[in-house]
C-alpha cells in the first residue's frame, strides 16, 4: 500500500489508505489517529511534500514508530503530474498524485536527523533570518528621515543584534558540547575560505557530505552541469535545482577562497586564462571546493594544499 499525504496548515488529506477518513486535522490528535491506523496497515511507503515545515509533525511522528515516510520535492511531483496529464489541482488530487508517485518512482527513505541535529539546524536557520532582518532594517535606517522612525529603527536594530549574539552563543555552546561536531567543524574551517557559519550550515543542511561521490554531491547541491543537446545542436551546459541555500553559501565562500586560498585561486586563474567566462569559472571553482571538502570529510583529513 502506497499512501500520499497532502499537507496544509490545518488539514492532512490522505490517498491510498482505505482504512480511515481521507482527511484529518493537522494537529496532535489527527496525526495520532493516522499513525495508529498506519501501524496496523503497514504501508510500503508514505509520501509527503515539503510544505514549509507544516509536514514536520507528521513526518516526525511516523519516524518515531519506524513507518517508511519520505519527504519529496514539490517540483518533482508537479512534473510527474504534468507527465500524467493531471492539470487539475485540489488537495485530494494532490494526495492521490503523491500516492501514485510513491508507487511508480519509489523515492528512497532516508533516516531523519536526530533531535540534536534538528535543534542545531533550527538555530542556523534562525540566525539566517536575523541576518536578513538586520540587513533590511539597517537599509531602512539609512533612508529614514523622520526622527521617530529613525529612533524606532535604531531600537529594533539593537534588539536584533542582541538576538543575533544570543543565537551565536547558543551555536558555539552546542558545537562545543559535541566532540563529533567539534571535530567536523574544525575540519571544515581548516579550508581557507570556509568560516564558522559556512561550516555550521554545511554540517546541518548537507549531512550527506563525505558519504557520496564527487558527482553525486555536486548533483545534490545543484552544481553539476546538465547537457542540453539535440541532434547536431549543442546547447550551453547549465546548473540548477539542488539545495539553493548551500549553493548560495558556497558562492560567497568561493568569492573569498579565490582571493585567499592559493589552490582555488590558481584553479580559478587557470580557467580564466583559458577563456572561460567569469561566472563559468566561478561555478567550476565552487564545484572544486565542494569536491575537496567532500573528500576531506570522507577521509577525515584536514586541509592540505598539496593533496587538494
Amino acid at each position: 500500500m502506497f499512501i500520499g499525504v497532502d499537507v496544509s496548515k490545518a488539514t492532512l488529506d490522505v490517498a491510498g489508505d482505505p482504512t480511515g477518513p481521507p482527511q484529518v486535522a493537522n494537529d496532535e490528535a489527527g496525526i495520532a489517529r493516522l499513525v495508529g491506523r498506519w501501524r496496523t496497515a503497514a504501508p510500503a511507503l508514505i509520501v509527503v511534500e515539503a510544505s514549509g515545515g507544516y509536514e514536520s509533525a507528521v513526518v516526525s511522528a511516523c519516524a518515531l514508530v519506524a513507518l517508511p515516510i519520505v519527504v519529496v520535492n514539490p517540483r518533482q511531483v508537479r512534473d510527474f503530474a504534468r507527465a500524467l496529464g493531471r492539470l487539475a489541482k485540489t488537495d485530494a488530487i494532490d494526495a492521490a498524485t503523491l500516492a501514485l508517485f510513491g508507487e511508480r518512482v519509489r523515492p528512497e527513505v532516508r533516516a531523519l536527523p536526530d533531535a540534536a541535529v534538528q535543534d542545531l539546524r533550527a538555530l542556523v536557520q534562525r540566525r539566517r533570518q536575523l541576518v536578513e532582518m538586520l540587513g533590511a532594517e539597517r537599509q531602512r535606517h539609512q533612508q529614514a528621515t523622520v526622527r521617530r522612525v529613525v529612533h524606532s529603527l535604531a531600537r529594533h536594530i539593537a534588539w536584533l543584534e542582541r538576538q543575533l549574539g544570543d543565537v551565536d552563543d547558543a551555536l558555539r555552546r552546542q558545537i562545543e558540547a559535541s566532540p563529533l561536531w567539534r571535530t567536523q567543524d574544525n575540519l571544515l574551517q581548516s579550508v581557507p575560505g570556509i568560516g564558522p557559519i559556512t561550516a555550521l550550515t554545511l554540517l546541518t543542511d548537507l549531512p550527506e557530505l563525505g558519504r557520496l561521490t564527487r558527482r553525486q554531491i555536486a548533483a545534490l547541491v545543484g552544481l553539476a552541469p546538465f547537457n542540453r543537446d539535440s541532434g547536431q545542436w549543442r546547447g550551453r551546459r547549465t546548473i540548477g535545482g539542488g539545495r539553493a541555500n548551500i549553493r548560495a553559501l558556497l558562492y560567497m565562500a568561493t568569492l573569498t577562497a579565490v582571493r585567499h586560498n592559493a589552490v582555488l585561486r590558481a584553479f580559478h586563474r587557470r580557467l580564466r586564462d583559458a577563456g572561460k567566462p567569469t561566472k563559468v569559472a566561478l561555478v567550476a571553482t565552487m564545484r572544486k571546493l565542494l569536491t575537496i571538502i567532500n573528500a576531506m570529510v570522507a577521509h577525515q583529513q584536514p586541509w592540505r594544499p598539496a593533496a587538494a
